[in-house]
Order: structure tokens, then sequence, then C-alpha cells
């Protein structure tokens, strides 16, 4: 599959997260024509750094303050902050200040188990030879 100029900018942002979130790694990600699919590690809290104290980091140029330094993100603010980030960029570049990139929500798993995250990222991998097979295939 190869990307438009709107998937590159999904792949780049993707990459940018953990420069703008402390405390996460990423894993498997798959770009789809339609939606992505990405694992987003995010570190223990603790109870210097709870959860409900998320940064509100955006994923602008400009990475967090110091007021945010330290503090583990939700998994909500990284995926607001992406989702954010992708629409901006991809508005810039075709000058459309009203184009509708997302859907307002998204899915999310929690990973217990090693067995699991191996089963989440075959899934991810195999995803889009299976695109045929989507509710939302369309042949263009």
């Amino acid at each position: 599959m190869s990307l438009t100029p709107a998937g590159n900018i999904a792949l780049e942002r993707w990459y940018a997260l953990p420069e703008h979130h402390h405390g996460i790694e990423l894993d498997a990600f798959v770009i789809m024509p339609n939606h992505v699919h990405g694992i987003i590690v995010v570190s223990s809290a603790t109870p210097d750094n709870r959860r409900d104290e998320a940064c509100l980091v955006s994923l602008a140029d400009n990475a967090g303050t110091p007021d945010n330094a330290g503090v583990v993100p939700t998994l909500g603010t990284i995926i607001g902050s992406y989702k954010s980030g992708v629409t901006r960029r991809i508005r810039e570049a075709l000058a459309l200040d009203d184009f509708t990139v997302w859907q307002g929500r998204y899915h999310d798993h929690i990973i217990r188990d090693e067995q699991g995250l191996n089963n989440i990222r075959r899934y991810i991998q195999n995803n889009v030879a299976l695109w045929d097979q989507d509710t939302f295939f369309t042949q263009w």
C-alpha cells in the first residue's frame, strides 16, 4: 500500500509522539485507508505522577513546558494530541480550515500480557492484507 500525502503526515506525527509525551514508547503501527492501528506503551503512574493529572501537550512543533515535564499523559491526551496534530498538518497542506480528518472517538484495549501483545501485533501487521474483507472496503 502506498501512502497519500495525508498518510505520510499521519506516519510522521506517529513517530513524533515520544518527542511530545514523556513516558511513552511506540510499538506496532499501520495506516489503513480509513483508520490507523497502533500500540502505545504508557509508563506506569506513580503517586507523584498520577494519570488524572495528565499533561496537556499538543503535537505542535514546541514540546511540553517545564510545568508538565515528567508527567505521564493519559492515553486520551496522547490520542487527542495525535489526531489534532495530524488534522492541523493536513488542513495546512490542503488549505482547508474545516476539513474533517477523524471521527470523534477511538477504540482502545488494555494489553495485559505478552500473549495479548503478540496477538495484537500480528493483527496490526496483517491488517492491510485483509483490507478487502473490511466492512468499509470500497474498490477505488
